[in-house]
């Protein structure tokens, strides 16, 4: 029971580089633009399968470029597509802001035809998501979906890992079907309420989280590193240096996949945090959302020299 079953959306990701973003009517020139991969749970599947799980991705894709750009995407990185296409759509797009000076984004995403995966190709997929070791949703995809996804995942014994990204209002019960839930800073005080800006307002966000339902919640600190909280207890992960932070677009999806491919292998969930912080810590040196994410050699080779 190796294996890592994901369920999310693929877009191609048009990523635009400038100085700064343009004003409501301006028009500025970028410094460079580049198209590629992405999608959350797309590249949440590379980054598990690049660390070393056998991993599974679950969505729908239209019949167009970007379509064939997923497939090749998938196959380069050993990830099992579980997916249907469909002619009566588009396969997703996201536009990617890219500030030069720091790193930062802002994003878009149109999720087309996979905006339309309902209940139905979750019961399709039942067997599938059953067997899993792991399994892992994020809300870029409609949320029926995601949580009947869940209820499968839970009752076949898998442990679920609800990335609870982009920032939403979450159905009753969801968080309870999960064993971890994964937010950013922000995410974190979208579910909560309550602000996180020190490692004591995470602490406190994520209990909030365990009183909402989450067995544990690790909420992700950007160059903080990431915080672990469950019984009670906390543990701060520190940040990786792996070199200059070039774009940070991909980190959040990298960092979950790493953590998933971790505790699909049977790390503990704080060395599987240790593992996730380091798989993103090697992919924000690197531009671009799948492409940036490690091989399970750069992250063994980062971890035993940090």
């Amino acid at each position: 029971m190796s294996k890592v079953v994901i369920l999310g959306v693929f877009v191609a990701d048009t990523a635009y580089r400038a100085a700064r973003a343009p004003r409501m009517g301006e028009t500025i020139l970028g410094e460079s633009f580049k198209l590629g991969p992405g999608g959350k749970g797309s590249n949440q599947s590379v980054a598990a399968a690049r660390a070393g799980a056998e991993t599974h991705f679950i969505t729908r894709l239209g019949k167009d470029t970007f379509a064939e750009m997923a497939l090749r995407t998938w196959e380069e990185a050993g990830v099992t597509p579980a997916i249907t296409q469909h002619d009566d759509g588009y396969t997703g797009a996201a536009y990617i802001f890219v500030e030069s000076g720091t790193g930062n984004n802002a994003i878009i995403v149109s999720p087309g035809v996979a905006g339309d995966i309902c209940p139905a190709d979750i019961e399709a997929r039942k067997d599938l998501i059953s067997s899993a070791a792991v399994f892992v949703t994020q809300l870029e995809q409609p949320m029926d979906a995601a949580m009947r996804a869940l209820e499968i995942a839970r009752a076949g014994g898998a442990q679920t890992i609800l990335n609870p990204a982009p920032a939403a209002e979450l159905p009753d019960g969801m968080v309870a079907l999960c064993d971890y839930v994964t937010p950013n800073e922000t995410e974190a005080e979208a579910l909560t309420g309550l602000s996180v800006a020190t490692l004591e307002d995470a602490t406190k966000a994520a209990e909030k989280l365990i009183q909402m339902g989450a067995k544990a919640a690790v909420i992700t600190l950007g160059e903080k590193g990431a915080l672990y909280h469950a019984g009670g207890q906390s543990v701060h992960v520190p940040a990786f240096d792996a070199g200059p932070v070039l774009e940070t677009t991909g980190a959040g999806d990298a960092f979950n996949g790493g953590f998933a491919a971790a505790l699909a292998r049977g790390d503990d969930p704080v060395t599987a945090v240790r593992f996730g912080c380091a798989t993103a810590a090697i992919s924000v040196t690197r531009a671009g959302t799948a492409p940036s994410m490690p091989s399970l050699e750069e992250i063994d080779a980062l971890l035993a020299g940090g």
